[in-house]
Formats: C-alpha cells, structure tokens, sequence
C-alpha cells in the first residue's frame, strides 16, 4: 500500500513524473497480476507498461482487456521470449503453462516434493525465437526503464544479462529467484544475487514459497518445507557516497522514492524525501516538507 503516493499527487508532484514499467513473464493469472490493480495506476496517465510472454494467446487475451477497460495509461503485452541472445531457443511447455521455461524441468527432484510435478513437469517442447530486452528497447527507442519485473521460471538471469544496457536505467527489480533447482542447470538465488549486486542494487525482501515432502504426513509449523523459490525485491541505494553506473540526480531520486513507496517500502521512501528536502529543498520541485508532515500526520489518525 502507498504512503506518501496520495499525497504527492494531490499536490502536484507527480504532474511530470514519467514511469516505465517493464514484465517479462507478463501472464496474467489473477488479480495481483494486474499493475493498475496493484495500485501503479497512481501514475497514470504518465505510465507506460511494457508486458512480455512466449505466449501469444496470454498477450491477446491482455490486450483486449485493457482495450475493453479503456485504461488511461499506455498498456501493450507482446508476444517475445526474452532471454541473454538473440537466436533460437527451446521452450520447455509445462502441464500448467505458467511454469514453461527455458531450461528442462528437473521432475526427479519436482517427484520428490507434494503436488510440483504436477504442475511443472513438462508436457512438450517448442523451438522458439528469443531476443533481449536490450534488443527490443533499441529498436523501439525505450531509453529507460524505471522497474522491472521477471518471472520466467529459472530463466531470470538470462533476461538480466540480455539487459546489460536497459539495466543502467532501472532503479527497481521484483525477479523470481529459486534456490533449489527446480530446472535442470539453472541458476540460482545466489547468482542472481550476486549479478545485481555487482550492478548497484541491494536486497529489500525476498517473499519465499516452500513445499513438503510428498511422502511425508508430517509438517512443521517453524518449517513447513523446504525453501524452494521465492520474488526478490531490488532497489538501488543511490544515496551511497561511491561511484555507482546509475544517475544520482534529485529527478532520479524522487522517482526512486516514488517506486519504494509503490512497492510498500515507506521507510525508504522517507528517507529519500527527507534526502531531497535537505539537500535540494531550495527548488519548490523538491521539498517535500509538507508531504511528509502531511503523510505523517495522517498516519497517526
């Protein structure tokens, strides 16, 4: 839930503020799915989601909702498998759709666990064509890209690496990490974790999901299964006095406080208000006294 969202757009501080939101793995499967559900539509109409699946059907069936909802920010999912090259790949289609990937589901070790080969094992295969993320905003001229969101089972770091360009721009990540392996050969949380934080992004949160013996009556109310995956939650630290490849100007820190509060972070986003009240307060553009006094307050009612 935003904290300080609703009140810098009543007062005008969001007016000029432009935010690009990109989703690879974009299916949506329900409600939480939706981003202007999800309370982004706080931007519009200054906000631009930009939706990727291997699916066609999926991106058809988004678009026409949106075009049945006459949203009023720009909205487009399009049917594009990204990955870290552009060539010919192999889709790996699971029994549920949502759980396809590029690498093989590893159903020896998916047996092992209650109701995961079931939904992951693999139904078929596909040859595809895949691209990057770099590749697609160079060729429709996207010259950055404010959060990015992924989810294409085990296939994370792919989309991260095809994105060394794009990813200079991106002050936040929710990506799907695993840290058992779900796929055969795929990467894990540490190697998505160390990747980002070679490239100024620090851990927030991890939300964890986790499964039980399929064998077992017995579960633990401290440890209900093993730790098998999770979204992780990234955002730059651009108040650190190193050098850092990301822009550390004030637009730039607003817009990261306005994407911490989005993603329910207040903390952070205070602390980058008040950042900016203190240091660039002399421009009525950025001080936020009387957003925090007011947000503040509000809080306490």
């Amino acid at each position: 839930m935003s904290f300080f969202l609703p009140v810098l757009k009543r007062n005008g501080f969001l007016n000029q503020l432009q935010i690009t939101i990109c989703n690879v793995g974009s299916r949506k499967i329900d409600i939480k799915d939706d981003y202007a559900s999800g309370g982004w539509d706080i931007f519009a109409p200054n906000l631009t989601i930009y939706g990727f699946d291997a699916d066609l059907d999926a991106c058809e069936k988004a678009n026409a909702d949106l075009e049945q909802r006459q949203i009023n920010w720009t909205e487009k999912h399009i049917p594009l498998a990204l990955g870290k090259s552009v060539g010919e790949s192999t889709l790996y289609v699971t029994h549920n759709p949502m759980c396809s990937s590029l690498y093989q589901p590893n159903e020896p070790f998916m047996s092992r666990f209650k109701d995961l080969v079931e939904l992951a094992g693999l139904d078929f295969t596909l040859e595809i064509e895949t691209t990057t993320l770099d590749a697609f905003c160079s060729q429709e001229s996207v010259e950055a890209i404010d959060f990015l969101q992924i989810d294409v089972q085990g296939a994370d770091l792919q989309v991260l690496e095809g994105a060394s360009q794009i990813l200079k721009t991106v002050l936040g990540i929710q990506i799907e990490v695993e840290f058992s392996p779900l796929y055969q050969d795929q990467p894990l949380f540490a190697d998505v974790d160390s990747h980002l934080r070679a490239r100024d992004f620090s851990l927030f949160d991890i939300y964890t999901a986790r499964r039980g013996r399929r064998q077992s009556p017995l579960v633990s109310a401290a440890h209900p299964g093993q730790l098998l995956w999770g979204d992780a939650f990234y955002l730059c630290d651009l108040l650190q006095p190193t050098e850092m490849v990301h822009d550390k100007s004030p637009a730039q820190i607003f817009k990261l406080a306005c994407i911490a509060d989005a993603l329910d972070f207040p903390d952070y986003a205070l602390e980058l208000l008040e950042h900016l009240t203190a240091h660039y307060g002399s421009d009525p553009a950025y001080n936020f006294s009387q957003v925090i006094k007011s947000a503040l307050e509000q809080a306490q009612q």
